[in-house]
């Protein structure tokens, strides 16, 4: 597995977590790192994944707000954890993180909902990042 796809797939783990848990993304992350110094087993957190776990942090209310308005009959609460986290890893980084192309991310969120999500997950996630992904020269603000 490439370097990003295991920071992305870490960074998620860190979201369903903190969600689970009702912390904050940081504070889990900061809980893994401090983990990973202190035992060998447990995956160190890479320089990618601190940086989506801050980024969604820093824009979570937005990327909340926009899954929300643009997920057709389903609210945050109703989702499974597993697609809400996905897609909030996926908005964040289709969005804000110009470098990575929109293919891309996509592609990285449906491989997670198919590993970890129901049969279901793949469409419905591919399908509201991609009308994000349409929409998204007007969505940063």
């Amino acid at each position: 597995m490439a370097s990003r796809s295991k920071a992305r797939m870490r960074a998620f783990q860190i979201l369903f977590e903190a969600d689970q848990r009702g912390a904050r993304p940081g504070t889990v992350m900061a809980d893994w790192i401090r983990l990973g110094r202190s035992d060998d087993r447990q995956p160190q957190v890479a320089e990618y994944t601190m940086h989506l776990v801050e980024g969604y942090e820093a824009n979570a209310v937005r990327v909340d707000e926009l899954i929300a308005t643009y997920a057709v009959d389903w609210t945050l609460d109703r989702m499974p954890a597993v697609d809400r986290n996905v897609l909030r890893l996926g908005a964040y980084e289709l969005i804000w993180e110009d470098e990575i192309p929109d293919a891309v991310v996509l592609d990285e969120a449906v491989q997670l909902v198919k590993e970890f999500s129901t049969d279901e997950s793949p469409a419905f996630v591919n399908g509201l990042l991609a009308r994000l992904k349409d929409l998204k020269p007007t969505l940063r603000r």
